[in-house]
């Protein structure tokens, strides 16, 4: 098997098949929600250093969490053994429970959509690999999307993790990538689609459920206006209708993470919606870019280095406060930003 040795595959089983399944009560006021992407498992990983530090009750793995980029799917068992196989990440589970969607590595090819034919394979391996009960809607129906709400009344954390990848319409490319952008276009065909029609059905009546904050965890970057890579904006027809669907569902308490990068920045959009957007990317825990991408909703400074994102919640202030943050490997806070739960209203 191609990058990964038997021994390698064995260990990492083993290593799996210790992992214990880590359930979060669904009473449990979250205050700290860690997450990140682009985990490389061929790597030294020393960022769970520092998330064990942070010590989350909750890790969002949002995409790249390990580099399948294959149609073999003992290779891509064998890529999750070796992540089953590192130290860092075997703590994590045994302390920490964890929720996690795919972006195009683990989905099993760069920059994939809808056309990669081994998708249902690939979701069954993922699935596998991150303990999702045998019962769940995940394993059912098409597309590897989920949601959860956690916490009290007054206090309810909804995580709402789209797939990018099953449904998605091919991406418009240019012949010769630019030296400061990568080599996509933005796509204004209304028919080119990011979520596809079921699971923009199912997202709406999520946004329908009750909740005091909601996290929209997606694979890649949802306000990033022109990166030339893959975002959101890369669907111009689903983009707009995300925004709409906030503005006109009434969709109050919303904040966004985003992966995908192997930078982390925060962008925030102000114009046209009901209130101010943010949507805070972590990328990578292994991954470094050597470039910002453009993208003219940056606050700030970008980030290039391993991080990990972070979210604090403070419940006990009557207008709880949320701040969004990003620690570098160093265990420094590269990127902050603090918002009222009032902020986020319409």
């Amino acid at each position: 098997m191609a990058g990964v040795s038997r021994r390698e595959v064995m260990a990492g089983g083993a290593a799996l098949a210790a992992l214990p399944s880590i359930a979060l009560a669904s009473e449990t006021a979250l205050s700290r929600i860690a997450f990140g992407s682009c985990a490389h498992q061929d790597k030294p990983q020393p960022i769970w250093d520092k998330v064990d530090a942070f010590d989350p009750q909750l890790f969002l793995f949002l995409g790249d969490n390990i580099y399948g980029d294959t149609r073999d799917m003992d290779v891509l068992r064998a890529k999750y053994a070796k992540l089953a196989a590192k130290p860092g990440f075997q703590r994590l589970r045994r302390k920490t429970p964890c929720l996690a969607i795919w972006d195009d590595h683990d989905y099993g090819e760069n920059d994939a959509g809808r056309e990669y034919p081994m998708k249902q394979e690939s979701k069954d391996v993922f699935l596998d690999f991150w303990m999702e009960p045998k019962d769940s809607p995940r394993r059912s129906r098409a597309g590897n999307y989920t949601s959860t709400t956690i916490g009290p009344e007054g206090r309810r954390v909804q995580i709402i993790m789209p797939d990018n990848r099953w449904f998605r319409s091919g991406l418009i490319g240019i012949t010769e990538e630019p030296k400061d952008r990568g080599p996509y276009l933005v796509n204004s065909d209304p028919a080119a689609t990011m979520l596809g029609a079921e699971q923009w059905e199912w997202l709406e009546a999520e946004f329908k459920k009750p909740a005091d904050l909601r996290i929209f965890a997606s694979s890649t970057q949802v306000l990033a206006d022109a990166p030339g890579y893959e975002a959101w904006i890369n669907y111009q027809a689903d983009h707009q209708r995300l925004l709409d669907l906030i503005d006109f569902a009434d969709v109050n308490g919303l904040i966004m993470v985003s992966g995908d990068t192997h930078y982390a920045e925060l962008s925030r959009l102000a114009e046209g919606v009901p209130y101010p957007l943010y949507d805070l990317t972590s990328s990578g825990l292994t991954e470094v870019w050597p470039f910002l991408g453009p993208n003219r909703l940056r606050v700030g400074e970008g980030f290039m280095g391993q991080n990990y994102g972070r979210i604090l919640i403070d419940w006990e202030q009557r207008d709880p406060e949320i701040r969004l943050e990003v620690e570098s490997v160093e265990g420094r806070i590269v990127l902050a930003q603090t918002v009222r739960l009032s902020a986020l209203q319409a």
